[in-house]
């Protein structure tokens, strides 16, 4: 081969990873075959092996976490709600959560068990998020407020009023990369709008830098089925977004 030709096959150069691994097992190498002058403990092992590799993130001190949220809501009192109440529904589901569903508020069996989405309808939402290829405990899952209106009726102002700012808490300290909101009530209370959620549907909406994607409510879908095709149209929005194949 003319010396002035470059080589056809160079080398291969090694990431600094692989060199950092390749250290460590000849390391460990000489300590088993009894070799001395030179530190293998756990600890020398475990510094060589951060080099070359990015640092861990770091955790943000002043990020509430969802346990703390819930510790500042006590046993709340700061709407007529609690007057009624059986349970205060949190919300559950993953902390940090790619997408959350926010519904109105708990309905009876919610309040019994002081979990979101648990009756017919909750049934109804496992089934649709099933469908988009996760689980319940991939999600987060919670209401507008948290304490069951009497009867069911829509909540009132001073009541929104009361839990919106622990909603907002939660949505910051779970950082989403979406939201559905579910309902028309859900959907308007979010987006400070009296637009009807057959007009919201279908599109992404912005929520405090937030995709917010509104649909009709599960409950709504039970007695109305035949939305359900609107509804899985909405969710194969969402999953296009977040990168799952439908």
């Amino acid at each position: 081969m003319n010396p002035s030709t470059p080589d056809d096959n160079p080398p291969r150069r090694s990431h600094p990873a692989d060199l950092v691994d390749e250290t460590i097992r000849s390391l460990k190498q000489m300590a088993q075959a009894g070799c001395s002058g030179f530190d293998s403990a756990p600890a020398s092992l475990e510094t060589i092996n951060r080099w070359g590799r990015p640092a861990p993130p770091q955790a943000d001190p002043d990020r509430e976490t969802l346990p703390d949220i819930r510790a500042d809501l006590g046993d709340c009192r700061r709407c007529k709600l609690c007057n009624s109440r059986t349970t205060i529904v949190f919300g559950q589901g993953a902390e940090q959560a790619r997408l959350v569903f926010v519904g109105e508020g708990p309905g009876a069996e919610e309040d019994r068990q002081g979990l979101a989405f648990v009756g017919a309808a909750g049934q109804l939402l496992t089934k649709i998020i099933q469908a988009m290829k996760m689980t319940r405990e991939d999600v987060y899952i919670c209401n507008i407020i948290k304490c069951r209106p009497p009867g069911n009726r829509n909540p009132q102002p001073d009541e929104i009023g009361a839990c919106v700012p622990f909603l907002k808490r939660q949505l910051k300290s779970i950082q989403p990369e979406y939201i559905c909101a579910l309902g028309s009530f859900a959907a308007r209370t979010l987006l400070d709008t009296d637009t009807p959620i057959s007009r919201l549907r279908g599109r992404l909406h912005d929520y405090l830098g937030i995709p917010l994607l509104p649909t009709y409510h599960p409950a709504f879908l039970l007695r109305n089925p035949e939305r359900k095709r609107d509804v899985w149209e909405d969710m194969k929005l969402l999953m296009g977004r977040m990168g799952i194949e439908y």
